[in-house]
């Protein structure tokens, strides 16, 4: 669920007509609160008390961009602001802070008469993450309003609580579908019997999103018991749910769908055969190394790219001419795939092939020739990996997300994960042959990093984000790429 929408600060300015001296103030704050960090807050905190509504509102959203924590209590005073947008940006704003000192007047602001800030004060608590705010998320399920309903949803799935379990299940009744969907998805942790079997029953809901959710959260929890269903389903439903139904099937592995994955794999458009690919790769077994092997020649690069991914995961040595010449397919995705298949069976012999690929045109092709690489500790491509970092940008916004069973390039963030990407490959050569010209490259590289970058998720590769583990944070990139060599350098 996309977070809700807010007011830009060219919209906030564009408000303020012709060449005003609001106008103007306001592009002043705007420009000051995007150049980067400010030292103090006070021109900030200023525009939070000044008598022009606007003025405050561009205030709020400065100190949410800066996430600048020296002024939450400031903020927090924000949330009895007379005007509805000056609160509402304030919540926006501590959300952003994340400072687990504003839950109780964010719990305050979910009863505010305007529902644009119980929307905000809903995912402001969700990013604070104090599982102590279920019990007020909870308490207002009862919204009128849809969009809030939906936050609150959401809030709760990522701060689960058994207390509030019962307050969820009544939203499976909801009239609004996207409602019912949110409540499917916040009960993916339940240990309750008769509210698993609501899961089970959600499959069977008349909308095709709510079917999509349930699928996904009974592949996410691995229910075995859901397996019956999850097969009727994909005999049955709507190519819309099917693919999130062959995903739950793959991660739950149970050999019994087999059958059923191996003749989507086959047939039906490509989407489906792309999901039943990745099921087989979760699934195994020689009958599933046979139907990736054949799909390799699919007319599809989506399943290209898909059977090369699941070979990846359950081929072996003797796949290596196959995959090479992948690499010479005209789509980047298949050769993406081969690439991330190469690294994760630790070919060595196509290292040389790989390094060709770090000029191909495409990023995520790119992308995934340096974690290839950096996989196979490969010294060959040190000086080439280094030259890639010391003029690649550090990614400075969040990386895009993907949907379950989407394999489609377009809209990438292969650029953003380079960064990080390059970080890891370097610092795993670095730890084989203990090379001290790769560390003060990576030193040189922690050096632009900001202070309020340090605790972001690492960007990395696909192969490297586990389903169920959290990301390390960049810090703790650096700290496994340099600690040893930096101890013997004495540089750190």
């Amino acid at each position: 669920m996309a977070g809700p929408a807010t007011r830009r600060p060219r919209e906030v300015a564009v408000t303020a007509r012709g060449g005003s001296p609001l106008l103007a103030r306001l592009t002043e704050l705007r420009r000051r609160a995007e150049e980067g960090p400010w030292g103090e807050p006070g021109p900030f905190l200023s525009a939070l008390s000044d008598p022009e509504p606007l003025v405050r509102c561009m205030g709020a959203w400065a100190i949410g961009h800066q996430k600048e924590g020296r002024a939450r209590t400031t903020l927090e005073l924000g949330l009895r602001d007379p005007d509805a947008r000056v609160r509402a940006l304030c919540a926006e704003a501590l959300g952003a802070i994340e400072h687990a000192a504003s839950r109780e007047p964010l719990e305050r602001a979910l009863a505010d008469p305007e529902p644009s800030v119980r929307l905000r004060a809903a995912w402001a608590l969700s990013a604070v993450g104090d599982p102590a705010a279920a019990p007020a998320l909870a308490a207002r399920l009862d919204e009128p309003d849809v969009e809030v309903r939906r936050a609150l949803l959401h809030a709760l799935a990522r701060l689960p609580s058994t207390s509030c379990e019962g307050a969820v299940v009544r939203c499976l009744d909801d009239p609004d579908e996207r409602v019912r969907r949110e409540a499917v998805l916040a009960l993916r942790a339940t240990a309750d019997p008769t509210r698993t079997e609501r899961l089970h029953a959600a499959l069977d809901d008349c909308s095709g999103r709510v079917r999509v959710a349930a699928a996904v959260v009974l592949g996410q929890r691995q229910d075995r018991s859901a397996v019956p269903k999850l097969l009727e389903h994909l005999r049955n439903d709507s190519t819309f749910v099917q693919p999130a139904v062959l995903i739950a099937l793959g991660r739950i592995g149970d050999p019994v769908a087999l059958p059923l994955l191996l003749a989507r794999s086959r047939e039906g458009p490509s989407w489906t055969r792309v999901c039943a690919l990745r099921a087989l790769g979760d699934v195994g077994g020689a009958e599933a190394v046979e139907s990736a092997r054949s799909s390799l020649g699919d007319v599809a690069w989506s399943v290209r790219g898909a059977a090369a991914d699941a070979l990846g995961r359950i081929g072996e040595a003797s796949d290596l001419p196959r995959l090479l010449r992948l690499l010479d397919d005209p789509h980047p995705w298949p050769r993406r795939g081969a690439l991330y298949a190469l690294g994760r069976l630790r070919l060595v012999e196509a290292l040389p092939r790989i390094r060709e690929e770090l000029a191909h045109a495409s990023p995520e092709v790119r992308l995934a020739a340096i974690w290839s690489l950096g996989r196979l500790r490969d010294d060959g491509s040190r000086e080439h990996l280094i030259g890639l970092l010391k003029a690649m940008p550090v990614a400075r916004r969040p990386g895009a997300a993907r949907a379950v069973g989407d394999d489609t390039p377009l809209g990438t963030d292969a650029e953003d994960r380079s960064f990080d990407a390059l970080i890891q490959a370097l610092g795993r050569i670095a730890e084989h042959t203990q090379d001290a010209g790769v560390l003060r490259v990576l030193l040189e590289a922690r050096a632009r990093i900001r202070e309020d970058e340090w605790d972001r998720p690492a960007r990395l590769p696909p192969p490297e984000l586990g389903s169920e583990s959290s990301l390390p944070t960049l810090r703790m990139l650096f700290d496994a790429a340099i600690p040893v060599l930096a101890d013997e350098e004495g540089e750190i």
